[in-house]
């Protein structure tokens, strides 16, 4: 009888011990969402070969960090609006991390971003650890991460980014202003009625 009551102590404890665990470490493989602090990667920027991190390059600076592909057809078509935004937006501190999953023929990633006259930075991620930290499910997915390190912003898939929401949203995370919005043609009377 006694080692019935024994091995009932056991599961018992077993089971407290197993929710704790559930409880303290199970929130890890939850998706990454705005709200959460942006995990730090290292990455190699194909310009100038020097590794780089978000910690550190990236310090104080709202940055987009994006994961794609040259293989990527929304990738493709999502990469001018992303210039775009870094045209107007990069002068006044925001930044672009680019960062390619590409294997292969590095060369290629330069490339495609010679070929589209991108000029923010183009990184890669040679080991997959930055999409695994980042948790993509899909190419492009974007993160807007605030000075603060804080994920304010996530797109899965091709996204609008020099739109007037995305750049005011920018320009409000840099604390300037972008002066009143344009103003929208007035729709031209109805003769007939």
């Amino acid at each position: 009888m006694r080692k019935q009551w024994l091995f009932v102590i056991a599961v018992i404890l077993g089971l407290g011990v197993g929710a704790w665990a559930l409880v303290t470490y199970g929130n890890r493989n939850r998706p990454l969402e705005v709200g959460n602090d942006a995990p730090n990667f290292l990455a190699v920027n194909l310009k100038t070969g020097d590794t780089v991190s978000l910690a550190e390059h990236y310090k104080d600076k709202v940055v987009l960090v994006n994961l794609w592909a040259t293989w990527c057809v929304p990738c493709r078509k999502e990469m001018p609006a992303m210039e775009a935004l870094f045209q107007e937006l990069g002068p006044k501190g925001f930044r672009i991390a680019a960062v390619s999953v590409d294997e292969g023929d590095l060369k290629d990633v330069v490339r495609f971003a010679d070929e589209l006259k991108l000029t923010f930075d183009i990184l890669h991620d040679g080991d997959g650890s930055v999409q695994k930290v980042y948790q993509t499910i899909m190419f492009p997915e974007s993160f807007l991460v605030d000075r603060n390190g804080v994920i304010v912003k996530k797109a899965i898939g091709e996204h609008p980014w020099s739109s007037e929401t995305n750049r005011r949203l920018v320009a409000q995370l840099l604390g300037v202003d972008l002066g009143p919005a344009p103003a929208v043609p007035a729709a031209p009377a109805n003769p007939g009625g």
